[in-house]
């Protein structure tokens, strides 16, 4: 398959870590250039800098963002509409609004579009949830700490907190394993600690525990599942580093089979900002 020519949208220390070597190293895509508010910063990826978004989008078959949540849901509409396959972060906008403009423009355009939900491209997660069918599975708990706030510099992240940082993650992971999620309530803070209690189309329940203020040497995230023939955990320290190369060959195959029924797509990321949503709002 002929390498996907993917441009990059966003030049800060994520990108430079992950989304440029990983889309450059190949063989399933290159990247093609890079464009960013701050060029001086994108040219240290060592491709082409656009000044203008659209010349980027001239130059490429797809684009994945590594932008904050606000501005992601302006540029990826544009380059939906430009009829590029998108790879996109997690949440899909900085709010309900724009995640539906959004997931919106992308249905209209007819493009692919994926998410970056890291822990679905293991192989690991992949027979976890096989396992998990297996059990019929009832109920199921989450949990991510952090002590992310103490460091971080996102001023995204040390706004909206765990909820909107980890929380597409956790809630990800119960939907797959348990179904759709249908309802949600929420206590805590989310620059504290946020609980989730989650019920599923299927009568499960499931509960979700996310902090980024804590003080831990490490940081901790699991998943763990029950049924009536038994449990299984995932552990986030056996997702194993082949995430993102796994991610960018499912990307790649997403682009060239023009798949728009992605499981990870853009309208699968609005479901998960929709209980992102409900559970802001019940938040002090």
């Amino acid at each position: 398959m002929e390498p996907v020519s993917v441009g990059l949208v966003g030049a800060g220390p994520w990108a430079e870590a992950v989304h440029a070597p990983t889309l450059a190293k190949g063989p399933h895509t290159r990247l093609a250039g890079v464009w960013a508010r701050r060029p001086r910063s994108a040219a240290r990826l060592g491709v082409p800098v656009y000044e203008r978004v659209e010349e980027l989008f001239e130059v490429c078959e797809a684009v994945a963002f590594c932008v904050p949540p606000h501005v992601q849901a302006d540029l990826a509409a544009r380059a939906a509409k430009a009829g590029k396959a998108l790879l996109l972060e997690k949440p899909l906008a900085a709010d309900l609004d724009g995640a539906r403009r959004l997931a919106g423009a992308i249905a209209e355009a007819g493009v692919p579009s994926q998410m970056v939900l890291t822990f679905r491209y293991s192989p690991a997660t992949r027979a976890f949830l096989d396992r998990v069918r297996a059990i019929a599975p009832f109920g199921g708990h989450a949990v991510n700490i952090s002590g992310a706030l103490h460091t971080i510099k996102s001023p995204w992240r040390r706004e909206r907190g765990a909820i909107l940082d980890l929380g597409p993650h956790m809630i990800d992971m119960l939907d797959a394993a348990l179904g759709r999620v249908v309802a949600v309530r929420a206590h805590g803070h989310p620059l504290g600690w946020t609980g989730l209690l989650l019920d599923h189309a299927t009568g499960a329940v499931s509960e979700a525990s996310l902090t980024m203020a804590a003080t831990v040497e490490r940081g901790t995230s699991r998943v763990s599942v029950y049924g009536q023939h038994g449990s299984e955990t995932l552990d986030g320290g056996d997702l194993g580093y082949d995430v993102f190369p796994e991610m960018a060959a499912d990307f790649a195959a997403t682009v060239r089979e023009r798949r728009l029924d992605h499981p990870l797509n853009a309208a699968h990321g609005l479901h998960l900002q929709e209980v992102l949503a409900a559970a802001e709002a019940q938040l002090v």
